[in-house]
């Protein structure tokens, strides 16, 4: 475990990128000071260390997936993304038969238990699916899509261990008693997959409903005269919207429109990332259906896109060069955002007294030399 960071370029929320001493206990920040600790980790002039990210929505990486129902594809998955500066990360379900759901939460769950050192720590499953519209499913499949059911959420809560943080449904697919259900067990509710209206999302959003899942995708677009899903995201001002930045699955304009409409506290860097990531073009596997990677880019046989490659480091990157953000604006999309959004932002999200040690350092471009989860070090370049 590190004793702390000597008097080194720090992004602290409010104040800004500043020369500071951090001081680590027992895998949480003791101190931030101007105090001189020469036994502490020291680092170059162009380095900063900011919060570690935190991706809520994320499938998997090199060759793993959170549905495979092995301890060592979760482990894999944990260790990989560590190389982005993710230190905290949702392992996230796809639309398969009830029986595979199972499979994968009771393997998260035992993983989570397990409190495994290495790498990104496990905070929590998202439930994306089976709870979701047909017209809109995606790269989920179809046959096992479901109409919300509270009984059967309270199997899959039971399965997991209770460690679902977030799932995503279709509001419009008889969701009201499952989302009034969520709310009182403190979980989050995301709308996505969803063919609802401007009409049924601002009911979801009114019943509770607290944010969008890879807003723009899946859903119904905005038009003139019917706004659809993406018209209520955009005027509700109490949602948060996750948003993959790879600049593919949504146009530079359109993530300048998101956030000019929710503001920078509102929206979530995701990466959507699936088991191609950190791997070469060729032919995977998502949910069950063959994936096809060309140009970094994941999509069935039909053209559908399939998850993503992306690297949270590189969404960062591309949100300051191609976007226009700041570096702290940027940063804050994937850390004090969703610690926010899944209620951990009391140790989580920042870098502040008593809070996890969880760290990323990283170059002005984003470019990651050292991961640190919770004091520890879980990827060096």
């Amino acid at each position: 475990m590190i004793k702390g960071f000597n008097n080194v370029n720090v992004y602290l929320k409010g104040i800004g990128i500043v020369k500071r001493t951090i001081t680590v206990e027992d895998g949480k920040i003791k101190k931030v000071s101007q105090e001189n600790h020469p036994d502490y980790l020291t680092l170059s002039e162009d380095k900063i260390v900011i919060p570690g990210f935190i991706d809520e929505h994320i499938h998997g990486a090199n060759n793993s997936d959170a549905m495979y129902p092995e301890y060592k594809h979760i482990e894999n998955i944990a260790k990989t993304v560590a190389k982005e500066g993710v230190t905290s990360f949702c392992a996230t379900t796809m639309t398969q038969s009830i029986e595979a759901i199972d499979a994968a939460l009771s393997n998260i769950k035992e993983y989570i238990e397990s409190q495994n050192p290495e790498g990104a720590e496990v905070i929590g499953i998202h439930l994306e699916g089976p709870f979701i519209s047909k017209n809109f499913k995606g790269a989920q499949g179809e046959q096992w899509i479901l109409e919300c059911d509270v009984e059967k959420f309270k199997h899959f809560e039971e399965v997991s261990g209770n460690n679902i943080k977030i799932i995503t449904m279709a509001y419009e697919n008889n969701g009201k008693e499952l989302v009034n259900y969520l709310n009182s067990k403190g979980i989050v509710a995301s709308l996505g997959h969803t063919a609802s209206s401007y009409e049924q999302a601002m009911e979801g959003f009114q019943s509770g409903m607290k944010c969008t899942t890879h807003t723009y995708n899946a859903m119904q677009a905005f038009k003139n005269r019917e706004p659809g899903t993406v018209g209520a995201a955009l005027t509700c001002d109490n949602v948060r919207c996750e948003l993959i930045g790879d600049l593919f699955h949504v146009s530079p304009t359109a993530i300048k429109i998101l956030l000019r409409c929710k503001g920078l506290d509102k929206v979530i860097a995701i990466t959507d990332g699936m088991e191609a990531k950190h791997l070469e073009d060729g032919q995977y596997a998502l949910g069950g259906q063959p994936v096809y990677v060309k140009d970094g880019f994941a999509r069935l046989a039909d053209g559908t896109i399939a998850g993503s490659t992306l690297k949270m480091n590189v969404a960062m990157a591309n949100f300051t060069k191609v976007i226009g953000l700041s570096f702290t604006q940027a940063v804050d999309l994937a850390t004090i955002n969703p610690a926010l959004n899944l209620g951990i932002y009391d140790h989580k999200g920042s870098i502040e007294k008593d809070k996890d040690a969880d760290f990323a350092v990283v170059d002005k471009d984003f470019n990651v030399y050292l991961t640190v989860r919770g004091g520890n070090i879980v990827y060096e370049k």
